[in-house]
């Protein structure tokens, strides 16, 4: 049964196993409240504003329309817009990504949300609880169809060092001694620094951090304090260097 500390360890492409949390029924309740409250909001407020339109055939038109928007679209884009979160699950500390780690696109968020309609049956998410407790991954029926988890975000920094910087001037890394470096090895930091911008913040950290770790002992002359992202970035560029 699922709980709000199970955890799954995903092998990333570049060969480092990422340990992410994942959301608990709980968790994943009160994110659904609070989007539920927001968009029961937009349709009073619609409604409040559309109201001394009457019964305008134009005014009920737009209104279902955008009843059925924010009903059905509110999630897809959010969760598309913010990075795999909506109000509810940004507030909960909450956000979907896909099975191995990588952002939410927009086909994974439509076929998760649109989906929601299954996991409400019959009535208050049943089907939905019952998916969450009974799969490994804590994964309604959405999740199952499109690949997603959705993992906890909230946890103590991973590096001492929170504000990425680019490499410093070259002659600082090209003194380095990266002979231990192998062409594999920069093959994997380059994967790994090419597709960071599609990686949730949260596995981005963890992952620059862990290959730091594992590279800096085969690295001769580097100093102490780079962000993991600018040393990871000094070692493809004094490989590089040296042909």
């Amino acid at each position: 049964m699922a709980s709000l500390d199970d955890r799954v360890t995903i092998a990333t492409p570049e060969g480092v196993e990422l340990e992410l949390v994942l959301a608990g029924v709980g968790s994943r309740f009160a994110a659904t409240l609070l989007d539920v409250v927001v968009q029961l909001g937009a349709i009073f407020a619609l409604a409040i504003v559309l109201g001394p339109l009457g019964s305008n055939g134009y005014a009920v038109a737009v209104y279902l329309v955008a009843v059925f928007l924010i009903l059905f679209a509110y999630d897809i884009i959010l969760e598309t817009w913010n990075r795999g979160r909506s109000i509810g699950k940004l507030a909960a500390g909450l956000r979907v990504v896909r099975a191995g780690g990588d952002a939410e696109g927009f086909l994974t968020a439509a076929v998760r949300n649109f989906l929601r309609i299954i996991d409400f049956l019959p009535a208050f998410y049943v089907v939905g609880v019952i998916s969450i407790l009974a799969t490994s991954r804590n994964q309604r029926l959405g999740d199952l169809a499109a690949g997603t988890i959705v993992i906890r975000e909230r946890r103590p920094p991973v590096a001492p060092a929170s504000t990425y910087v680019p490499p410093r001037a070259a002659a600082s890394y090209l003194d380095w001694d990266v002979s231990a470096v192998s062409t594999e090895d920069i093959a994997t930091l380059r994967q790994f620094l090419e597709r960071r911008l599609s990686i949730n913040p949260g596995a981005r950290a963890h992952l620059a951090t862990d290959l730091a770790a594992r590279f800096r002992p085969k690295v001769v002359g580097a100093p102490d304090g780079w962000h993991p992202e600018s040393f990871l970035e000094g070692v493809v560029a004094a490989k590089t260097a040296r042909g």
